[in-house]
């Protein structure tokens, strides 16, 4: 048996309850993204801070796909970049370090943090006027997405502050020419915040690759849209969504 089997078999004695939770929630996010087609491949990242007083949070390993992780195989990192556990030692994207660590350290309400590659995505990221107000799902983010110019691979330590900045107190943030990015109090909040910027961005594709003049939501239209959004976020009705997700999971029907 490898030294990797070992670790990982005796990882959930090692940790707490509400650690093993946090671990099995993630990874269903990140089975739920393979479903959807969020991925590319090994790369991008969904992080989650783990219960407690200090300042850790759970990431992918680097080299495994979405639908290989477990709970078991999450790398335990610090605000830091140290490696707290890392089961399979395989490690972590030094990217997803610089980009999700620079959230995690300044926005402590900001628990979970998801950002992708998709093309959907990326296209719109792609685009000088970003996320156009041109349906139900985009204008769910009127005046709530922040845009973050691209400097490059995300390795460069400096690039964290301007992440913040543009990120500020919004959980969504478009990487332009690169991709998206959401977050929230939790991974139930920010898959709910990525999942309606996604097919935003799908739509917006989609209606452009018609040619035809797009008709803009005016914004005081697209305020209430995102008003009532709000409201239901306060009321935690992202719940009922991850919670139907998951149950499409388990009965392997996405």
């Amino acid at each position: 048996m490898s030294t990797a089997t070992l670790n990982i078999s005796s990882l959930q004695q090692r940790i707490s309850d509400a650690e093993w939770q946090t671990r099995t929630k993630l990874a269903q996010a990140y089975h739920l993204a393979a479903k959807l087609r969020w991925t590319d491949h090994i790369y991008t990242h969904f992080s989650l801070r783990v219960p407690g007083d200090l300042p850790h949070f759970l990431i992918n390993a680097y080299g495994q796909t979405f639908d290989e992780i477990q709970p078991e195989t999450l790398v335990k990192i610090d605000i830091d970049g140290n490696i707290i556990d890392d089961p399979t030692g395989l490690g972590i994207n030094p990217a997803g370090f610089v980009i999700h660590s620079a959230i995690h350290r300044a926005r402590p309400d900001a628990h979970a943090v998801m950002h992708t590659h998709t093309a959907a995505g990326m296209g719109v990221a792609a685009q000088k006027q970003g996320l156009l107000m041109i349906s139900q799902h985009s204008s769910r983010f009127h005046r709530r997405v922040g845009y973050h110019d691209y400097e490059g691979i995300a390795l460069d330590l400096d690039e964290q502050q301007r992440i913040v900045a543009d990120l500020g107190e919004l959980n969504a943030l478009i990487l332009r020419n690169h991709g998206l990015l959401t977050c929230g109090g939790g991974i139930e909040e920010a898959f709910y915040n990525l999942y309606y910027l996604e097919r935003a961005c799908q739509a917006q594709l989609a209606a452009q690759s018609g040619g035809a003049e797009l008709i803009i939501v005016p914004d005081e239209v697209a305020e209430k849209v995102a008003l009532a959004f709000e409201n239901g976020i306060r009321n935690q009705k992202y719940l009922l969504h991850w919670d139907a997700y998951i149950r499409q999971l388990n009965r392997n029907a996405l």
